[in-house]
């Protein structure tokens, strides 16, 4: 069997564990792979460990037991956080994003993978000690935030239907209103694909009047679903009185004035981060 060094076993280890964010890696599995003692994997880790807190790039968790493992935290650095939310209101604030009924156009961040990989550890950062099951979202601009969120804590995604699909089996579906039209809409959510009593967050891209958010929360009932966070990447000012109080967007859309060609958009402060 080929003998690794030191150096080259720490390149790799950090690799696997930056492929793998918030999953469990267990030191046999990186004493088989490497063909080298535990004791010396052990010892790569607290390099790997101290490398990446030094550098802010996120945490290292170790487990002890008789199988013993290590973790990769993706906890993006405050200020880190800070720029590059500060980054995307600069780019929103842009005047030729302004699309008629109160709205911005932001496809674009949304599915570049750079940026929304990024949004994805932040909001995963939120939630990343919590005992969470699932991440749910309503198709379709919210899917690409609502992955990223998934991937960094290495849990499996659900997205709520507008219209069910053959392929879905038995399925949930319930009515619901819009927090600012009134318009009545039907979404529906597959009865395989979450587990009764499990817990979940809700991850989407807008928020208006939170009637899609409370949609979906109604929805989750019938699952006897417990809702433990909802993000948004962006959240509108008004209407203040939502049809949901307990939510945390990453921006709050202020103001937006087509005439003026006014888009006001900032950071929501929050200390929940980790």
């Amino acid at each position: 069997m080929e003998k690794y060094k030191r150096n080259e076993r720490i390149g790799a280890i950090i690799k696997v564990l930056g492929d793998n964010p918030s999953k469990v890696i267990t030191y046999n599995y990186f004493s088989e792979l490497f063909s080298a003692a535990k004791s010396s994997i052990s010892e790569d880790i607290l390099v790997v460990k101290k490398t990446i807190e030094t550098l802010k790039m996120g945490r290292i968790e170790t487990i002890a037991g008789a199988a013993g493992g290590v973790r990769y935290i993706p906890i993006m650095d405050d200020m880190e956080r800070k720029d590059f939310i500060n980054s995307l209101c600069n780019k929103l604030r842009d005047k030729n994003r302004i699309i008629s009924g109160g709205y911005i156009y932001y496809t674009d961040i949304i599915y570049s993978p750079e940026l929304v990989d990024k949004i994805g550890k932040i909001i995963a950062g939120k939630y990343i000690f919590k005992e969470i099951d699932y991440v749910v979202t309503m198709e379709t601009k919210g899917i690409p935030i609502a992955l990223m969120t998934a991937r960094y804590l290495n849990r499996p995604l659900i997205i709520v239907r507008r219209d069910s699909k053959v392929t879905d089996g038995a399925i949930v579906s319930i009515n619901y209103m819009s927090g600012t039209s009134s318009k009545i809409s039907t979404m529906s959510l597959s009865k395989r694909s979450i587990s009764n009593g499990s817990k979940v967050i809700i991850v989407d891209d807008f928020m208006k009047g939170g009637g899609t958010a409370l949609g979906i929360i109604d929805l989750l009932k019938e699952f006897d679903t417990k809702v433990e966070g909802i993000t948004v990447l962006i959240a509108s000012k008004t209407p203040e009185d939502k049809l949901v109080k307990d939510y945390d967007p990453l921006m709050v859309l202020q103001h937006l004035d087509a005439q003026k060609e006014i888009v006001d958009i900032v950071p929501y402060e929050h200390k929940d981060y980790v």
